[in-house]
């Protein structure tokens, strides 16, 4: 029993072919969670294909209707090995966005893996089948080379919603609280910050969504007839934007920003290089806050975007002065931001301004919230540890996504210190068409998370004293 011999047998699995066959399988079935009629390929994903496989390694399954009615299944997987070893919790999420076949480029189908280079395309296989695809072989495999026995317990969570906004995981997670009880929360998700660069995230960005809104009447008047007369409403709201942010991007709203970088994230920071990957838009160096680097603007502070403004009628224009006009804004927050205050914010800015006739409401009741593990967690260093001693390389550290995931639903809701590997890659395509993973991606990944367990077996003990105790000290 090895190290070597868990990553050379999980290594085996990708070379033989018989990783890719799995994902196949996977990518096969049409879990398009947004399909009003998905109901049974959801619960097949779980039933049919999962279960099957995660029983073979020991796991006892239960599959969970979702308490919002007509949303995706849940299904809680559950192997433990003695009830006073520590325990981690896994995640994953079996449905894709639509499958958008007519979009696909010819020779490519989102319900078939297509090879063509080093690309493996279909859907799913970014997002997220072949990322818990990847860790559950590992563990497979690392279970063989103990010869039976991880030296910890091993609880998964899949759910089938996620692309719709993971309806009813938090009231899911809250109710079976206790047998979703853990020690550590490891999983994967998102990209890498490149593709050849192994990297770890603590948590995401939060987003809140709101609306501005000028309505001033019914219906638009004519131009020749009443311009100059008529207040015009898309006028109004574009100058209530400018006046929230000004023309470089920088947020001009009281209430809005962090009041200052962490030192540690700022530590955290200093080595990543965002963008210059194939298929990454031209970075605008001067958008935005000019006291940070480009990874502290997208990883360590709040950013304000309009993300759609409306005013007349921009598919038919006439020449008429409208009666109303509204953007769809929204904030993406880091921790420490209280998006309750958001609002009364916007609100008291353009009052200020001469804009009370801006109506402020926040657009979408739910919240993704923002979290984010202390980089100086025992748990940070010795993930770091792990991935350098199986890839030999340095690996990105991200205290948390630029984008949002439910993190909060582990960190906040079930209490876990939580730690991201992600398996994918910004270019992946994953929710367009043409999504893919790399092969060598995989291959690398498949390593990483066999090297991961392994380590986890030998420190899961030592590591949660000593997060238990570093908690009770702060």
């Amino acid at each position: 029993m090895s190290r070597s011999l868990a990553i050379s047998n999980t290594t085996a699995q990708f070379d033989n072919g018989a990783f890719f066959n799995l994902l196949e399988r996977s990518v096969a079935l049409h879990t398009e969670s947004q399909a009003t009629d998905s109901q049974p390929e959801l619960y097949r994903y779980l039933n049919d294909f999962i279960t099957p496989h995660v029983e073979a390694m020991g796991f006892s399954v239960k599959i969970y209707d979702n308490p919002v009615a007509e949303r995706g299944p849940f299904m809680i997987a559950t192997r433990i090995e003695h009830p006073e070893l520590p325990t981690v919790l896994s995640y994953g999420h079996g449905d894709v966005v639509r499958g958008y076949e007519a979009q696909w480029r010819e020779g490519l189908s989102p319900w078939q893996v297509t090879v063509e280079g080093d690309r493996w395309y279909g859907r799913g296989t970014a997002d997220n089948k072949g990322q818990h695809l990847i860790n559950l072989t590992a563990l497979e495999q690392t279970l063989k080379a103990r010869g039976g026995k991880l030296g910890f317990n091993v609880k998964l969570l899949l759910e089938m919603g996620e692309e719709e906004g993971s309806p009813g995981l938090n009231a899911f997670c809250a109710a079976h609280s206790e047998e979703l009880a853990a020690d550590i929360f490891i999983a994967s998700d998102g990209p890498r910050l490149a593709a050849s660069r192994p990297t770890i995230f603590l948590g995401s960005r939060g987003v809140f969504n709101f609306e501005l809104v000028v309505n001033l009447r019914e219906g638009a008047h004519h131009s020749g007839n009443w311009g100059g007369l008529l207040a015009n409403p898309g006028i109004i709201l574009a100058n209530a934007i400018a006046s929230m942010v000004d023309e470089q991007g920088r947020v001009k709203v009281a209430g809005l920003q962090p009041e200052a970088l962490p030192e540690p994230v700022r530590q955290a920071l200093a080595d990543i290089e965002v963008g210059g990957g194939p298929g990454d838009p031209e970075i605008d160096a001067n958008w935005g806050n000019p006291q940070l680097s480009l990874s502290e603007k997208v990883f360590g502070w709040n950013t304000l975007d309009v993300i759609a403004f409306k005013t007349g009628n921009p598919d038919a224009p006439v020449h008429a002065i409208p009666g109303k006009a509204n953007a769809h804004c929204h904030i993406r927050f880091v921790v420490n931001s209280d998006y309750t205050t958001f609002i009364p914010a916007v609100r008291a800015h353009l009052d200020a301004h001469g804009f009370s006739n801006v109506e402020v409401k926040q657009s979408r009741i739910d919240v993704m919230h923002a979290t984010r593990l202390d980089p100086q967690s025992p748990w940070v260093n010795w993930a770091l540890s792990s991935l350098t001693q199986t890839t030999g390389k340095k690996p990105a550290l991200l205290p948390n996504l630029g984008g949002s995931l439910p993190n909060d639903v582990f960190a906040d809701v079930l209490g876990l210190p939580t730690l991201w590997v992600p398996h994918s890659y910004p270019a992946c395509s994953q929710h367009a068409p043409n999504e893919h993973l790399l092969a060598p991606v995989v291959k690398e990944s498949l390593q990483i998370m066999a090297g991961l367990f392994w380590d986890l077996g030998d420190d899961a003990a030592r590591l949660t004293e000593e997060h238990h105790m570093r908690e009770q000290a702060q």
